[in-house]
């Protein structure tokens, strides 16, 4: 048999490449990993965490306006400086990265700092270095990209928002996806000037309807100017800072723009497709049921596949790629009932089947919505509105979807994402008491499905 260096080589070290190496490497394989970047790879550094952390700060000035409004207390004058949160963030990403690096070691993987590109099916290069693997994972993820527009280099996209040297006070955001949603209401929340651009007619597209629409209605209330069927044509420096003319003549002046509108995976020059790697027509690498390429020896996971491109799906397939190639138990990720949140304000939630998806599904389906003030809302005379959703198989009664747009909604949907992969009914759903009070207990107090 061939001898090679390592039994498993990964080509990147973001949250699948690391799962797959460390379970990899604890059922006894020799295992090194490979990243050019920072260890964590997007959601450690320019996704998931600090997001959450810059939507945690924007938080505070609704906060702040919600404790005097209604609830006896006097606030002083408050400021905010952007300066610290991203120092703030950047000590507490940096602390992340050495936890990643201290997992990886204490499982005996070994780091390697450079890029990888593949030589052949069980050949490896990083930094002239060349070395051999019985399998080789690609897991280097995906990057923003932007459209070429004139100007677009006065543009910026997600990943230099995390780093800006000073909070800009006009913001355009262009796109429709979480991405754009989600820093839309971070800089809105920070005390930006915000105008967000889709040129759809509706954003979020893939979510269930009511959900896309009940968002646009509650941003818009809480002062961005959200825009559809809207595009940017071209970027220019102005006296004041930028300025964007958009298709329809019109130009709307900002200190900053922001494009979120679409994400590739990181596939160019990493010689696959010269070692016989099929790839598909944006670049994700093509895998079977098992992650497994056209080629034996390679597999890919997380986000450079573009099947669902979430942090806990890329863990998901690494733990199951281990299993398969040294636990003995081939195993094929599950992509069904995946729960998500986008964390806008408010946050939306979800976890299955939406109602278009579900009556292109099934014969008969219930509908069960409802619509309320939240009662932290009653005191301080906010007018905002929770939604919550479930989609019905009417024949078997089985719960095929949950939606939710309001407060807490990533953490409500979570533990119904548990009934959903459980196969849970709508009586079951009935037959739960539901803890008072709380937002939460509508899901298992809707009796009546709406037309």
């Amino acid at each position: 048999m061939p001898n090679y260096d390592y039994d498993l080589f990964t080509l990147g070290a973001g949250s699948g490449g690391v799962r797959a190496s460390r379970v990899a490497a604890g059922y006894g394989a020799r295992v090194a990993i490979a990243e050019e970047r920072d260890l964590g790879g997007t959601c450690v550094n320019v996704g998931c965490i600090p997001k959450k952390l810059l939507v945690y700060a924007s938080h505070y000035s609704q906060d702040f306006s919600d404790a005097v409004a209604g609830y006896g207390w006097t606030v002083g004058e408050t400021n905010f400086d952007w300066k610290t949160l991203i120092s703030n963030k950047d000590r507490e990403i940096e602390r992340l990265n050495g936890i990643y690096a201290g997992l990886l070691d204490s499982a005996g993987v070994e780091r390697f700092q450079g890029r990888a590109v593949v030589v052949d099916p069980h050949t490896i290069e990083v930094s002239g270095r060349r070395v051999t693997a019985e399998h080789i994972l690609i897991a280097v993820g995906g990057w923003p990209v932007l459209p070429e527009i004139p100007g677009i280099e006065h543009a910026m996209t997600s990943n230099e928002a995390f780093h800006l040297e000073e909070m800009p006070q006009r913001v355009i955001v262009v796109g429709g996806g979480y991405i754009a949603v989600e820093f839309a209401g971070i800089f809105q929340g920070l005390g930006s000037q915000v105008t967000q651009l889709y040129r759809g007619p509706l954003f979020l597209r893939g979510f269930d309807d009511d959900v896309r629409n009940t968002l646009a209605q509650e941003i818009r209330n809480r002062g961005i100017d959200l825009r559809f069927d809207t595009n940017v044509a071209r970027i220019e420096r102005s006296v004041s800072g930028l300025s964007a003319r958009l298709e329809d003549g019109s130009v709307l002046e900002a200190d900053a723009i922001l494009f979120a509108t679409g994400r590739s995976p990181l596939t160019a020059g990493l010689g696959l497709q010269e070692v016989g790697v099929e790839l598909d027509e944006g670049g994700a690498v093509i895998v079977d049921e098992y992650s497994r390429t056209s080629l034996p020896s390679i597999w890919a996971i997380g986000d450079v596949t573009d099947r669902i491109q979430l942090t806990p799906v890329a863990i998901h397939e690494g733990m199951c790629l281990a299993a398969t190639l040294f636990d003995g138990r081939p195993t094929k990720p599950n992509h069904d009932d995946v729960a998500s949140a986008v964390f806008s304000q408010p946050t939306v939630a979800c976890v299955g089947l939406t109602e278009t998806q579900a009556r292109s599904r099934f014969d008969q389906v219930e509908i069960y919505r409802s619509t309320f003030r939240p009662l932290k809302n009653t005191l301080i005379g906010d007018d905002e509105r929770t939604m919550m959703k479930i989609v019905v198989d009417s024949v078997t009664d089985r719960v095929l979807g949950c939606h939710m747009v309001g407060p807490e909604a990533g953490e409500i949907i979570q533990g119904l994402a548990v009934a959903i992969k459980c196969g849970a009914t709508k009586a079951q759903f009935d037959a739960t008491i539901g803890i008072h009070p709380t937002a939460a207990e509508e899901f298992v107090t809707m009796r009546e499905p709406v037309s």
